[in-house]
């Protein structure tokens, strides 16, 4: 999770994020440079800010000769970037409270992003695990009138079962956040004139 704003900018160049993908095994400066087609010299570059901003870390180093051979890798698999990042102009549900709106679905997907972010810090720190749970699928609707009538039978689905499950003076509870969302699916095809519900 990438919450520095300048790690994010470093992280969205090009050149870098393609250095990044690269070293999900660990690679020299010299064997970088075959691969991405560019000097050694300036992959060495590019290293060394990816290094200093904690996106990339040393895993040996190798003598050749006169030269010390520094072999890298990626800090992790993969990387997101936090809306922290932004946070003077991150997304805030609060100021689009209209459920219905996809500017709201999008300020919830961005403190869901922040805030599991936040726990996977912290629990990789505590070398413990977070509790989380997601479902993740597709319908397809026959008309707009099923979607909206699917919208309110889920809200009232989810919501005897926080009122079953949800104890306010549970000593040792703790809270969860329960995020349920539906949205178009994204497909690189473009559809029909007359196909949108």
């Amino acid at each position: 999770m990438i919450e520095d704003p300048a790690a994010a900018e470093v992280s969205l160049d090009p050149v870098r994020a393609r250095l990044l993908s690269e070293l999900s095994v660990p690679g020299s400066a010299t064997m970088l440079a075959a691969k991405v087609g560019l000097p050694r010299q300036k992959v060495n570059y590019h290293l060394k800010t990816l290094e200093r901003y904690g996106l990339v870390e040393l895993v040996e180093e190798r003598r050749k000769g006169n030269v010390t051979e520094r072999v890298m890798r990626a800090t992790a698999a993969s990387y997101v970037i936090s809306p922290i990042a932004l946070a003077q102009v991150q997304p805030d549900p609060s100021r689009a409270p209209d459920q219905l709106s996809a500017r709201w679905l999008l300020a919830v997907a961005a403190r869901l992003v922040r805030d599991v972010g936040q726990l996977i810090t912290g629990a990789a720190k505590a070398r413990k695990k977070v509790a989380t749970f997601a479902i993740d699928g597709e319908i397809r609707f026959a008309s707009a009138a099923d979607r909206a009538a699917f919208a309110t039978e889920l809200a009232e689905a989810v919501t005897a079962l926080v009122g079953k499950y949800h104890d306010e003076t549970a000593e040792g509870g703790r809270d969860h956040r329960v995020i349920v969302a539906v949205h178009p699916s994204v497909s690189t095809e473009t559809p029909a004139p007359g196909k949108e519900s």
